[in-house]
């Protein structure tokens, strides 16, 4: 049987630098907001990692 035990999340944004700010402040907050995220984060470890692209 196949378990999950946690999840990484590489999130790429093409934005440019003036925008970083921004970006990593939604990052902050987001998964608070996404029913999936909340839904699975009692039993399954999840990380996410933002990336920002010109």
């Amino acid at each position: 049987m196949l378990v999950i035990k946690r999840i990484h999340v590489k999130m790429r944004l093409k934005a440019g630098e003036e925008q970083r700010a921004t970006a990593e402040r939604v990052h902050g907050f987001y998964a608070d907001k996404c029913p999936v995220y909340r839904s699975l984060k009692g039993s399954i470890a999840i990380t996410t990692e933002l990336v920002l692209e010109q």
